[in-house]
């Protein structure tokens, strides 16, 4: 039974473990906007502008990373892993505005999501999304 709303193929966990940090991050990210946007327009009833603040206020990189201080002692030693990984990736470029230290926790939680999506562990993927949003649970790792 396929439990992935877009009906994809997933990887084996190693197969996804060897991507690039940049690659896992860069569908974590999506994961985690989609996440958010869904959250925002089912539990709020706002205009445009407001939603795309609202949601701003989770997505950008302040926010994940502060969200990686509640999250660290839930993660499992891969995801604790991947995160690292993608911390440390070293990047040319960051986002405007953002401090760096903020910049590469956000990247390291988008990689963690990331990775979640891609090898199909959508049990685990959705537990830590709604740690994101204070939605506490009972199946911590």
């Amino acid at each position: 039974m396929k439990n992935n709303i877009f009906d994809l193929q997933n990887l084996d966990k190693k197969e996804v473990k060897i991507l690039s940090p940049q690659v896992l991050a860069f569908v974590g990210d999506g994961v985690y906007s989609m996440y958010i946007r869904h959250k925002i327009v089912l539990s709020e009833n706002l205009k445009g502008e407001d939603l795309h603040k609202r949601v701003i206020s989770f997505v950008k990189a302040k926010g994940q990373s502060d969200f990686v201080e509640k999250l660290f002692p839930f993660l499992s030693d891969d995801e604790l892993k991947i995160f690292k990984r993608a911390r440390n990736h070293k990047t040319l470029t960051h986002a405007k505005n953002q401090n760096i230290i903020d910049y590469r926790r956000a990247t390291g939680l988008e990689a963690v999501l990331g990775y979640l999506y891609l090898s199909g562990d959508y049990e685990r993927l959705n537990e830590i999304l709604k740690l994101s949003v204070g939605e506490e649970n009972e199946n911590k790792r």
